[in-house]
């Protein structure tokens, strides 16, 4: 099913590009559908002219409508550059020839983000135990398959060290967007809903009577910030365009400040690597090994011999250093 699902993003892809590229030299910088496509191009069209005009590179903003959209988009070269999570970082480096050369830094000093699970404050959840006892007659609005903070890491941290399995165990799963979820909890249509505290925080901003009706069940511990990630074949004239924006933007103009601001209280970027995305493989690899395990189809042998792969990928991450975030 994961393959059919990337081979429809693949094709769906190709066709928005028809649309997007005005001529052969233009670079396409996809970004995660966090949000609507309006909503996102409110905040990052701004940093799109700035770029254009500080670089003289011809780079067109592409919001596709799932993260597959944009993996595929690099896959197939039609997207160059892409503002993604870590999970989706992960997918665009293993099968997208992407390289990670920086991630998102923020306004209040924080080296990341959490991932949240929430409710409305007017719900019966006051606690986990009261979304787990009866998980059957519960509505959850859960995030992108490719998604850090709606899917990821609440998937493994939350839901499977209690037990349960998200496609069997509520009453209905609904996978959307982090604001589709955030306005499903606000207008109950869901019960309960993952999210983060980047969008909490951006929904304290700008509407605090809103987020006064959303109660926080369950919080993670810290999540690399975002990375930006081009394609490795760039021209390296064309990446040291890139890094040499980037990691300069925002530190002291006032107007790149503000677009920062804007873009859910980004600060600017710093310096990254593949190494960051380290921590987010480990918990891939422990969900894997955890789904073979679980396997009643698999013989004693098959289980064993599958179990010392994914053993060998870890111990491979574990001699890796992994990066510092405060760079």
């Amino acid at each position: 099913m994961k393959s059919l699902r990337y081979l429809i993003a693949g094709i769906a892809v190709a066709a928005s590009f028809a649309s997007v590229a005005a001529h052969a030299e233009d670079l396409n910088f996809g970004i995660i559908s966090t949000d609507s496509s309006a909503v996102l191009k409110s905040r990052w069209q701004p940093l799109i002219d700035d770029l254009n005009k500080q670089t003289g590179l011809h780079v067109n903003a592409f919001f596709a409508t799932d993260y597959s959209g944009i993996i595929e988009g690099m896959r197939f070269n039609k997207v160059q550059i892409a503002y993604l999570g870590n999970a989706s970082a992960i997918q665009a480096v293993d099968r997208s020839d992407g390289e990670v050369f920086a991630h998102v830094t923020y306004a209040n000093g924080d080296a990341g983000y959490r991932s949240l699970l929430i409710t409305n404050v007017k719900s019966r959840f006051k606690t986990l135990d009261d979304v787990f006892k009866d998980s059957k007659d519960v509505t959850l609005g859960y995030g992108d398959p490719n998604s850090t903070s709606g899917t990821l890491v609440p998937g493994y941290f939350l839901f499977a060290k209690h037990g349960v399995q998200v496609n069997t165990a509520f009453k209905t799963v609904m996978p959307s967007s982090h604001e589709a979820n955030l306005l499903a909890v606000v207008n109950n249509v869901v019960d309960v809903a993952t999210n983060n505290s980047i969008e909490m925080s951006t929904l304290q901003k700008a509407h605090p009577d809103k987020f006064a009706q959303v109660r926080v069940l369950w919080t993670s511990d810290l999540i690399p910030s975002d990375p930006l990630v081009w394609r490795k074949d760039l021209p390296q004239d064309t990446k040291d365009k890139l890094r040499k924006f980037f990691l300069n933007y925002a530190k002291t103009d006032p107007h790149e400040k503000a677009v920062m601001a804007n873009i859910t209280g980004y600060s600017g970027f710093a310096a990254a690597s593949d190494a960051q995305l380290q921590p987010i493989r480990e918990i891939t690899l422990f969900q894997q090994k955890q789904q073979i395990q679980n396997d009643t189809h698999l013989s004693d042998s098959d289980r064993k011999e599958q179990m010392a792969a994914v053993d060998a990928k870890i111990a491979a991450l574990n001699t890796q250093p992994a990066q510092s975030q405060k760079q």
